[in-house]
């Protein structure tokens, strides 16, 4: 029997969206205030969730615990009250869309999880702005 369990979890950062490889005006024109050179910032939420067989002895898919404390290392501590462009190694050369966060916030989690858990993570920008990845 497969359940799905998740967690929520926050962190605020600023970034700015930038191709290098395009001008200052193009940039501009493409990504609008979000190519803003003084950066902006977000109030991220992000859900983490898994899927896999309960264990029959504990009764738990995954010790919640053991998963809020994962998010805070791998996630939290590393983006919270960061700028993604210049304090985090991940996107020295990765454009910080929302969608590129939510792929390697996936990769930061699978490599700590078993390999039987299936993982989705949902990011929110905004209340109406969200990416959902799974590793397809």
């Amino acid at each position: 029997m497969n359940i799905t369990v998740s967690r929520k979890a926050h962190f605020n950062a600023a970034h700015k969206l930038h191709v290098s490889q395009w001008s200052d005006e193009m940039n501009k024109e493409f990504f609008g205030l979000c190519n803003n050179p003084n950066f902006h910032g977000h109030n991220y939420d992000l859900i983490v969730s898994l899927t896999g067989e309960i264990d029959p002895i504990t009764g738990y898919l995954i010790d919640m615990k053991f998963l809020g404390q994962l998010i805070k290392e791998e996630i939290e501590d590393r983006f919270d009250h960061k700028n993604l462009n210049l304090d985090c190694e991940e996107f020295k050369t990765l454009n910080p869309t929302t969608e590129n966060i939510a792929v390697v916030i996936w990769h930061l989690l699978r490599k700590r999880l078993k390999e039987t858990y299936t993982l989705k993570v949902i990011l929110y920008e905004t209340e109406r702005n969200f990416v959902e990845y799974n590793g397809n």
